[in-house]
């Protein structure tokens, strides 16, 4: 049993969206505290595959075995949303979708209390506790100077990184990235590569991304998509120097 190793096993994963394959047999595991890159072309796949994993899509076949440290394992196929996210798993997707007319901490409090359901949101307040735990993330994300400010006025990069904090303060066991680096300058980027390798320290990173960059400067394992199948998956410098993947995408410039 590789339940030790891995946190997510998947397999032989396929979508079919009206005779269109969007994946094919994607079979794909992803190891415990690892930062696990699925890069590739436009139109490869990626953002269905962590459509899969967090239920927003359902496979045509296949199945995603997912296993919580401590905790027994769980078949996600065929779980609610709401659940995979309770289980542990959150996703930032590309866009923040941070409160700009809170502050910082109001974020981080929403947020926390989000994960507690409905009558803790409105009737308590956080405890010392959640507060302690607020600041550790927001040291972690380098935002906790800005604790007090509206999250309106953050940068771009900043919000992004909020964003994150604001998923990590719920403690998951895997957080999905989707191109977390996006509209970000060089400096930007490097700090998101940074911040990653910090949170992995906790729990297991999933990313999809295209700046090849901040893939080569964070990325444990990566996989490589092409046309809804595994072209290739390893060490991030094997991948960049194999002639296939050399031609199906990095010889496109790698989109950026």
């Amino acid at each position: 049993m590789t339940s030790n190793e891995n946190v997510l096993e998947i397999k032989n994963i396929s979508v079919c969206f009206d005779g269109f394959y969007a994946l094919t047999d994607i079979r794909t595991n992803v190891k415990r505290n690892t930062i696990h890159f699925y890069i590739g072309p436009n139109g490869a796949g990626k953002t269905t595959l962590l459509d899969i994993i967090c239920a927003k899509t359902k496979p045509t076949s296949g199945n995603i075995m997912y296993y919580p440290k401590d905790k027994e394992a769980k078949r996600l196929t065929g779980m609610k949303e709401y659940k995979i996210v309770r289980e542990g798993i959150g996703r930032k997707f590309q866009v923040p979708s941070v409160f700009v007319n809170l502050t910082v901490l109001d974020n981080m409090i929403l947020s926390i209390k989000g994960h507690k359901g409905i009558i803790d949101s409105i009737f308590k307040k956080p405890s010392k506790k959640d507060l302690e735990d607020i600041d550790k993330v927001l040291k972690k994300v380098g935002l906790i100077d800005k604790k007090d400010e509206c999250a309106g006025s953050l940068a771009h990069g900043q919000k992004q990184w909020l964003e994150i904090g604001m998923q990590l303060v719920q403690k998951p066991e895997i957080i999905m990235l989707d191109e977390p680096a996006a509209g970000m300058g060089k400096p930007e980027t490097f700090r998101t590569g940074e911040i990653s390798k910090e949170i992995k320290k906790e729990c297991t990173v999933i990313v999809i991304e295209h700046d090849m960059d901040f893939v080569k400067q964070a990325a444990d394992i990566v996989t490589v998509l092409h046309e809804g199948k595994i072209l290739m998956e390893g060490d991030i410098n094997d991948v960049l120097a194999d002639k296939t993947v050399q031609a199906v995408y990095l010889g496109r410039g790698g989109e950026g």
